[in-house]
């Protein structure tokens, strides 16, 4: 209890780190995801909106203020203003949309996600400020989307209204699901009349998404404004089929506030649109250079230097790899804009005869440009105009295209232009966090990367410039960093400087500093500054002379071309190196700077081993300034000599300083025109040097000495000079020269007996010495040395030597030697040749493989070998393969085969090699020669995937024959490497090329020479390639270790699975030969391999690396796997104390880029701590309890030292982070804790528990035995649910695996509407409106039409209408069902004009709705079609409500429907009772258990070919329900209405040599009493798989033609006391159930009831396609009908407009109006909607789904009980759930987007359009003509007093119509 404070302390601690300042220089960190930047040019702050966040920063990244934005309680489904009553509503980020600078106002736009995308406006200069901000205005204020991941821009702009000029700003976004449509608005930013601040002021805007139908996905990137036009980039779909992106830019005029020029134009980058997609983009001016190179180029038309580009990076969805950046002058986007609008203006919207133009977001496109108008439109009303077309998009074949820029590898996401010194530079963001830099010349080319730390993260859009153009703000997810355009100064000397290729950059002459242009002083001064991409410093040219003795000194001309002019006060000298002298620039001819050398003693000494030395040069400005340098070379003639010091004159006159030779001095000397005479030897002249030359001989044996004589030259002035002659191979011994004439040029020595062994030949070179002053006379005397016996051990080699080394073989010494050395006389004939070894000792049976012999005297030449003969067998000499005495190669015959006479001859293929060679000698080897036959026999492993490196294993007998070059192993045809061999041969396979994957067991082919093959027959099989499917984690630290689990299929196959890191290089990268870092797997199964990640090398940039898997021959990239730098630890606090509870907290940075929490270990000493948190910059440990010991060897010995180490280890990374050690405190003895605490504790524990046990054993007991029955009872329905539903769904899976619109019987719109408007009424199916039947005489059918279509007219008045329906209401024979009828032939008849349709029936409504709540009684409304409207909206809502059900809310309909009769048809069902054993009806619940066995029977259709179809029936079915199962089986693929009907077909058995047609009845039925039974399948004993023939009958009396007998008739037609599966009590019983006792009836009700659980079954097992049908039709969040949210706007609407409808009764309109009055009799009546039939068992059960449909609809209670019916109780626990649905469905309907009537009219037109034409519109107006007729004097009474009626002419119109209908004369 002591250290209760650590924990709040220890989270202090981390509050306090957590929240410290970065100490970074302009960098900004944001704890959330920063989602805009926007700057203030006038004062150059930064504006950041992040997730949660906004900041205002200053120029250098410093926060000047900051507002928290979130989190918000929201909830998208609510609207502003939230309160409690949205009780969804939780703690939402706010992600920032839109920020927009108002300098004009000081204020600051802020737009965020939350609330529906409202926006607010702050003070600029204090963000904390909300200036404006009210979420009470509803759907106008509503801006941004809510949606993260919709784009949002927006643009400042104008608004003239009453001649006042107003700010607004024009947003362009995208389509989120609870946004506004409108894809461009214009919103204002202060309040005026009706328009409140962010009111969007545009009503109709043209350019927005339709509602319905997502056609459109844009992707807004950019906006901006130029010259009189706004202009926004997005990429969007073409529609809903295509989902391909593609780029536009569209364009209007800014004071277009209605958006009649809003026109759209398709940018593509590369000429197939490679690139399609624009991330981001940026307006800035080209610069000269870049305008001229695009104006070279033809693509882009005339550019100018101040015009605006547009320059835009794009990713490509062909290739997502890569990015690419265009460029787009606005000059050719607004021409071909033009062109674009004056095709549709002027030309039919044709360009060239092709058609150029569409209408984006209207589907009138084929009319928009119908009109041909003058050719100068576009020019005219360049802004558009009401009556002209709009909005206009280009086809694609008319976009403007672009060439790609620049093209990278990875994603390009910003992009940023500027212009240095008329040359273009783009920055461009990449999504791996780099900003690279690129020179837009006429090969633009990356030239590096923007100063900065490269997160990794991606770099956001906002890529800004500061307001000088010198810094660049980068921003990436989390963080800003200010960079300087250029890092001109980190480069300290002229060559990096321009090898840098930076535009901004260039060396500064003058200054010695690589600058910017304006930041050096005298740049305009020609070659002061220069530029860094020309790749050119100050050089110089020459020197004048080029170089001076080290003896001399003079003034030297130094040519510098390039060196800049200076000034009068400017100073010049050069520098040799420590020497310094005053130099002068003359600029004459050419620009020489002139300075004195140093003189001789201040030149540094010549080096060894040269003639001269270099001294480096300088040319320096000021005193200070380094312009120029190079080296200057002093030479030395004395050191000339060093280079051959054997030849000291020649190496003197021929060097390259031109130096002299004094002989006499034994000296060299630079060239002296003063001195001459004989002994001075001028340069250039080597042959007057004194010299000694032409040795003879020049071969010399070693061992012997031989004379050498040579010739000397030149030698006068050494006449009578003697000469001693040496060499460095005998070092100490000189020998004497004698000269062989008396003043003659010969001379000779008696030579030397050399001795070498090293190798045949080495060339030995003479030196010759003055004998007296020991000086070297030139001598250019070589011989060459050669030995006999170096590489001829045997006499062949020692004859194979060339004859004029004279090399003999020795008998005596058996050697090669010179022939003076050996006394013996020489052999004519070398010894016999010897065999040593043979290579391979083993050979196939059929030879054909080579044979190397090696030994000695095996010839002298390749045609000394005469024959070979191996095992007694021929071997032929391979020629070009013979070494000279020592190897033979041959290639060996088949081995000889006997005749059969010698077969019983023991046969023997072994034997000796023999050889003869020239001279008849013979050799024969000692080992032997085996022919054998090698039989490979298995192959291990037996298959491997087909990229091959799989190595396998060959098995068998003597398969080491012949070498592993003779050896090929083919498998399936492809080669195998052969790796091994020996007695077993291993090779690795190659790539299967075959199609067939897996292949079948291929042939594994051994090949043994040439004529050798074996085959192991099926013996591997090349299968699927191993798959990567996914890997985990994606990252890793540079020092590895870091366990990687791949996941995948096939990795059983794999024999090496290793994961490499391999360095790719880039243009900034040089790198030598590329190294590669592996790790083998760890752990392997089929499905999954772990490695752990490679260590790379720490000075590699972790950019550039790329991870792989290689499995076997198989390498796969894992491309999105990373490597991150190391992390870095910072120091923990000195000496950090460690408590009981204690943590540690470690800091530093980038952790969690590749680790968790889970991997990471710590060690405090020798234990390990547990990690609890590990973020980015910190980890949390929880300390060990009690003080660990030490970990290394040295803290063990310094045991005085109480300081424990802290170490970190990352995978195969270990960080020593500090030292800690633990707080001593006073340890109370365990030995005194336990007994004082534990023992008491136990003690009380134990009584308590005794005395509470004995109480309550019997109490559970009790309860045990209860709960045990519940428990049985709740299993066994389980149980019955679980195995019925699955039963279910596996018989379903054939109904509905397949399940389309296609597929499902759904009605034609004819058909549907029929039975929905005229099936309930009193004729049925002989309704005229279904018959399509009228009777008119054919001569009056043409007057008739005409008159209906005046009738028709007359309908469409308004005026005449609602009279009408006011008169004909207004009588009292006018019943329900007549108004009923009247509604629907007026919705048939109204058809063509829905629109006008609506405008009746809301009308009506309105009156019904007064009327009633003038009544008080509001609720009643819309319960019953009572009145007229009241049918026509439920009509109304059939028609809408027809496309939703065949898109969504049929499919689970019609799987709940077929689910439900499969259920039913499970059990028996009693055809006369209509009861069943599985229903969820509990008056149709087959109260008696019936025993059944399901029955498949083999059915065969008569007439339709030899197929069977399998049945499954119950064998207690009648023939009639048997027949109907059979139907629905064989002819399921048909709709009801097209199938046979049961009574049109018979069924016949055959079990014997006899057929028997089955039926209900014949006299076979069984009697009981008065009752009859009607046939089963069980009465005629048919059994399971038995054969039916199925055949249809010509008429349904054919049925009985076949029995004679009246009586067998009259027996037959007596069916009224039938029965099928229960036989009604008949009197007789009733007698007998009178004497039983109330227990018997009890018991029989009570085993009555026992059967409901039955009931919960099939409900249990239905459950699942209940849900779906409900959840499809109450669910709000997928697709709405637009009629069902227009008609509840318009209930919502009206009851605000009463003060007496509250909540409940707009439940009740909206229940009562669309689930009640259409989708309960959907539910009900299945065959409304498709062509099915209904039996009234089904029926029966839809009623009660149905029902609880109706309950969940309500509002009230409903209180349950055990008296509740069965019907009530089986789905009381799931109504609540369902109201709970219902309620969220008209709350999320509410809060959907509403849908104007403009909207609702387009969609009506839609639905006239496409169904009008087959309906009965002519028989509904006859029909509806027939009320007008019998009450024809009220309505026109009623027409008469009507004024407007008066005004219309109404009455007479009526009465004409009459006229020509009813063909009688009037008084007209």
């Amino acid at each position: 209890m002591e250290r209760w404070w650590a924990w709040p302390f220890a989270l202090l601690v981390l509050a306090t780190v957590s929240s410290g300042p970065s100490h970074c220089k302009n960098a900004f960190p944001s704890d959330t995801l920063i989602n805009n930047v926007v700057a203030n040019p006038a004062t150059g702050r930064l504006y950041v909106g992040a997730v949660n966040h906004l900041y205002q920063l200053g120029p250098d990244l410093q926060v000047e203020s900051h507002a928290e934005t979130g989190p918000k309680r929201d909830n998208r489904q609510c609207t502003p203003p939230i309160t409690d009553s949205c009780e969804e509503a939780v703690d939402t980020d706010n992600h920032n949309k839109l920020l927009l600078v108002h300098g004009a106002k000081d204020t600051l736009v802020v737009c965020g996600s939350v609330f529906r995308g409202m926006c607010s406006l702050r003070n600029l200069s204090n963000v904390e400020q909300v200036l404006y901000f009210c979420d009470t205005k509803g759907e106008k204020s509503y801006v941004a989307s809510a949606e993260e991941s919709v784009s949002v821009v927006g643009v400042m702009s104008f608004f003239m209204r009453d001649a006042q000029n107003f700010s607004v700003f024009l947003v362009g976004k995208g389509y989120g699901s609870h946004d506004s449509t409108k894809l461009i608005s214009t919103r204002i930013l202060e309040g005026y009349k009706d328009w409140v601040v962010f009111d969007s002021i545009i009503e109709a805007s043209a350019v927005q998404a339709n509602p319905f139908v997502l056609r459109y996905l844009h992707d807004f990137r950019f906006a901006f404004k130029d010259d009189v036009y706004v202009y926004f980039l997005f990429s969007r779909t073409l529609g809903v089929q295509d989902t391909k992106n593609f780029t536009f830019i569209s364009r209007m005029c800014e004071e277009d506030h209605s958006y009649f020029s809003y026109t759209e134009l398709q940018l593509n980058c590369s000429g197939g649109n490679k690139y399609n997609k624009a991330q981001a983009a940026y307006v800035a001016e080209p610069g000269k250079v870049l305008a001229q190179t695009m104006t070279r180029s033809g693509e882009y038309g005339p550019v100018s230097a101040n015009s605006k580009v547009l320059f835009v990076t794009f990713t490509s969805d062909e290739d997502p790899t890569t990015s690419a950046m265009c460029m787009f002058p606005l000059r050719a986007i607004n021409k071909r804009l033009v062109e674009i609008i004056g095709a549709c203006y002027s030309d039919k919207g044709l360009i060239q005869d092709k058609s150029a133009v569409y209408s984006p977001y209207s589907s009138k496109s084929e009319e928009l440009c119908s009109t041909s108008n003058q050719k100068n439109m576009a020019t005219r009303y360049n802004c558009g105009a009401e009556f002209l077309p709009s909005p206009l998009a280009s086809k694609a074949e008319f976009a403007l295209a672009s060439q790609p820029a620049v093209v990278r590898k990875g994603h390009m996401t910003a992009v940023a232009v500027a212009v240095e010194m008329g040359h273009a530079v783009a920055f461009l963001g990449t999504a791996t966090g780099e900003v690279l830099k690129v020179h837009l010349s006429d090969h633009p080319e990356v030239y590096g990367r923007a100063a900065g730390d490269v997160t990794g993260d991606k770099v956001n859009k906002n890529l800004l410039f500061d307001s000088s153009l010198q810094h660049l703000y980068i921003t990436t997810e989390k963080k800003i960093t200010k960079v300087p355009v250029q890092t001109c100064h980190v480069k300290t000397d002229c060559h990096s400087c321009v090898s840098m290729k930076d535009p901004y950059c260039g060396w500064c002459v003058l200054e010695g500093r690589c600058t910017r242009k304006q930041d050096c002083d005298r740049s305009t001064e020609e070659n002061t500054w220069l530029w860094s991409p020309n790749q050119q410093c100050v050089q110089i040219q020459a020197f004048d002379p080029p170089n001076i003795s080290c003896k001399k000194t003079r003034q030297v001309d130094i040519s510098v071309p390039s060196l800049p002019r200076l000034r009068s006060t400017d100073s010049l000298m050069c520098v040799f190196g420590s020497f310094i002298s005053g130099a002068v620039m003359n600029v004459d001819s050419q620009v020489l700077v002139t300075c004195s050398l140093p003189n001789p003693g201040q030149i540094p000494p010549t080096p060894d081993q040269q003639d001269y030395v270099s001294v480096p040069v300088k040319i320096v400005v000021n005193n200070k300034t380094e312009v120029t340098s190079g080296e200057y070379h002093f030479y030395n003639c004395a050191a000339s000599v060093r280079k051959n010091q054997n030849t000291p004159c020649i190496a003197c006159v021929t060097s390259e300083w031109s130096c002299q030779w004094n002989a006499q001095d034994h000296s060299c000397s630079d060239r002296d025109d003063h001195v001459n005479g004989g002994h001075v030897i001028k340069p250039q002249q080597p042959d007057r040097c004194p010299q000694f030359e032409s040795p003879e001989p020049l071969l010399i044996p070693v061992g012997f000495k031989i004379p050498v004589s040579f010739r000397g030259r030149n030698l006068e002035i050494y006449q009578g000079r003697r000469f001693n002659i040496g060499t460095e191979l005998m070092k100490h011994t000189e020998e004497e020269v004698t000269q062989q004439q008396l003043q003659g040029s010969k001379f000779k020595f008696s030579g030397y007996e050399f001795s070498y062994d090293k190798q045949q030949e080495a060339t030995v070179s003479f030196h010759i010495k003055d004998r007296d002053t020991e000086r070297k006379i030139d001598s250019t005397l070589t011989v060459v040395l050669y030995n006999c016996s170096v590489d001829r051990a045997d006499c062949s080699l020692c004859k194979h030597a060339d004859d004029k080394y004279k090399c003999v073989w020795c008998s005596d010494s058996r050697s090669c030697v010179y022939h003076e050395l050996c006394p013996s006389p020489q052999p004519t004939q070398c010894p016999d040749p010897k065999i040593t070894d043979i290579i391979p000792r083993f050979g196939p049976l059929n030879g054909r493989i080579a044979v190397t012999i090696r030994g000695s005297n095996m010839g002298i030449k390749k045609e000394d070998v005469k024959k070979i003969t191996v095992a007694g067998v021929d071997c032929v000499h391979q020629q070009d393969r013979y070494s000279v005495s020592t190897s033979v190669v041959c290639e060996i015959g088949p081995a000889r085969r006997r005749p059969p006479s010698d077969l019983p001859v023991e046969q023997s293929n072994s034997g000796a090699v023999e050889i003869e060679v020239d001279g008849g000698r013979r050799g024969t080897s000692v080992v032997t020669f085996t022919y054998r036959d090698p039989k490979p026999e298995a192959v291990e492993p037996l298959k491997g995937p087909a990229a091959g490196g799989t190595v396998i294993t060959i098995s068998g007998t003597d398969l080491d024959t012949a070498t592993k070059d003779d050896v090929a192993v083919t498998v399936g045809g492809v080669p195998c490497e052969v790796l091994f061999f020996g007695t077993q041969i291993t090779c690795k396979t190659g790539r299967y090329r075959g199609q067939k994957i897996p292949s079948d067991p291929l042939t594994v082919t051994v090949k043994y020479g040439k004529n050798t093959t074996k085959d192991v027959t099926a013996a591997y099989q090349y299968s699927e390639n191993p798959k990567i499917l996914d890997y985990s984690p994606k990252g890793s630290f540079i020092c590895g270790g870091r366990r990687i689990m791949v996941l995948g299929s096939g990795f059983d196959l794999i024999q090496r699975a290793t994961m490499k890191v391999l360095p790719s290089t880039d243009e900034f990268t040089q790198t030598s030969a590329p190294e590669e870092f592996v790790q083998e797997f760890l752990t392997k199964n089929d499905t999954m391999l772990q490695f752990d990640s490679p260590s790379v090398n720490k000075t590699l940039d972790t950019r550039t690396l790329r991870t792989v898997l290689q499995l076997d021959n198989v390498v796969e990239e894992l491309k999105t796997f990373d490597y991150h730098p190391d992390p870095v630890f910072d120091d923990l606090s000195k000496n950090h104390v460690i408590t009981e509870t204690s943590i540690i907290i470690v800091t530093g940075r980038g952790f969690s880029k590749a680790m968790t929490a889970n991997e990471a270990q710590a060690f405090v000493g020798d234990a390990s701590c547990h990690v609890n948190i590990l973020q980015d910059d910190k980890l949390i440990l929880e300390a060990p309890s009690s003080q660990p010991g030490t970990r290394s060897k040295r803290q063990r010995r310094d045991t005085t030292n109480d300081l424990l180490e802290l170490v970190v280890k990352f995978g195969h990374g270990e960080w020593l982070v500090g030292w800690v050690h633990y707080d001593k405190k006073d340890n109370i003895p365990l030995a005194i804790i336990i007994p004082a605490v534990i023992a008491p504790m136990l003690l009380f524990i134990a009584v308590s528990v005794y005395c509470y046990r004995r109480k309550s054993q019997q109490a559970e007991r009790e309860y045990e035995k209860v709960k045990h029955q519940l428990e049985n009872l709740e299993e066994s329905v389980r149980d019955r649910c679980k195995k019925e539903f699955t039963d279910l769904m596996i018989e379903m899976e054939d109904h509905t695996s397949d399940l389309s619109e296609a597929r499902m019987p759904f009605l034609d719109y004819q058909t549907y509407t029929d039975r929905n408007f005229f099936l309930p009424s009193k004729d049925g199916v002989n309704d005229a409106m279904i018959t399509g039947k009228v009777e008119i005489p054919e001569g009056r059918r043409a007057i008739v039409a005409q008159a209906l279509n005046q009738f028709s007219n007359l309908l469409n008045s308004k005026t005449f209408l609602i009279n009408f329906i006011h008169t004909l209401e207004s009588r009292p024979d006018f019943n329900a069902r007549s108004r009923g009828y009247f509604a629907s032939l007026l919705t048939v008849a109204l058809h063509g004009k829905l629109e006008y349709y609506t405008d009746i029936m809301r009308t009506l409504l309105l009156e019904l709705m007064d009327e009633h709540v003038q009544s008080k009684n509001p609720k009643l409304m819309l319960r019953r079609s009572e009145t007229v409207v009241e049918r026509m909206l439920c009509n109304w809502m059939s028609i809408c409500l027809y496309q939703f059900l065949k898109d969504s809310a049929g499919e689970p309909l019609y799987k709940l429907f077929k689910a439900l009769k499969h259920q039913v048809e499970k059990g028996p069902v009693d055809a006369k009772l209509k009861k069943a054993k599985y229903t969820l009806n509990d008056t149709g619940l087959l109260g008696d258990d019936v025993e059944y066995s399901v029955l498949t029977l083999q059915v065969l259709v008569h007439g339709e070919g030899p197929d069977v179809t399998p049945v499954k029936v119950l064998n207690c079915d009648t023939i009639t329900q048997v027949k109907e199962k059979i139907i629905d089986q064989v002819y399921r693929n048909l709709p009801y209405s097209q199938r046979p009907k049961v009574e049109s077909v018979a069924l016949e058995w055959r079990p014997g040599s006899t057929g028997q047609i089955l039926s209900d009845m014949d006299l076979t039925s069984q009697k009981e009493g008065r009752w009859k039974k009607l046939n089963t399948l069980a009465h005629y004993n048919v059994r399971d798989n038995a054969t039916l023939v199925l055949s249809r009958v010509l008429h349904t009396q054919a049925f009985h033609q076949h029995q004679d007998s009246q009586e067998e008739k009259n027996a037959l037609l007596e069916d009224d006391n039938t029965f099928h599966l229960v036989r009604p009590a008949d009197d007789l019983d009733e007698v007998k159930s009178k004497r039983g006792s109330m227990k018997d009836k009890a018991m029989t009700k009570a085993i009555t009831e026992i059967y409901l659980t039955r009931l919960l079954a099939v409900k249990g097992t239905l459950q699942q396609f209940v849900d779906d049908f409900f959840r499809c039709v109450l669910c709000s969040s997928s697709v709405v009908p637009p009629a069902v949210k227009y008609f509840f706007d318009f209930l919502d609407e009206q009851a605000m407009r009463h003060d007496n409808v509250d909540e409940e009764t707009l439940h009740i309109w909206k229940t009562n109006s669309l689930l009640m009055r259409f989708w309960v009799n959907i539910l009900r009546n299945p065959h409304f909607i498709f062509d099915v039939h209904v039996t009234e068992v089904v029926d029966a059960s839809l009623h009660v789904i149905s029902q609880t449909f109706m309950d969940a609809c309500t509002k009230t209670e409903h209180k349950l009980s055990r008296e509740s019916p069965s019907n009530k109780l089986l789905y009381a626990k799931e109504i609540s759930t369902y109201k709970k649905m219902v309620d969220d469905y008209y709350k999320g309907i509410r809060q959907m987007i509403s849908v104007s009537d403009q909207d609702m009219n387009t969609h009506l037109a839609e639905v006239s359009r496409q169904h009008t034409e087959k309906l009965n519109t002519q028989v509904a107006l006859h029909q509806l003509y027939q009320f007008a007729s019998k009450y024809y004097d009220v309505i026109i009474q009623s027409l008469d007093e009507d004024p407007a009626a008066q005004n219309k002419q109404l009455t007479l119109r009526l009465q004409q119509i009459a006229a020509a209908l009813e063909n009688k004369v009037t008084d007209l």
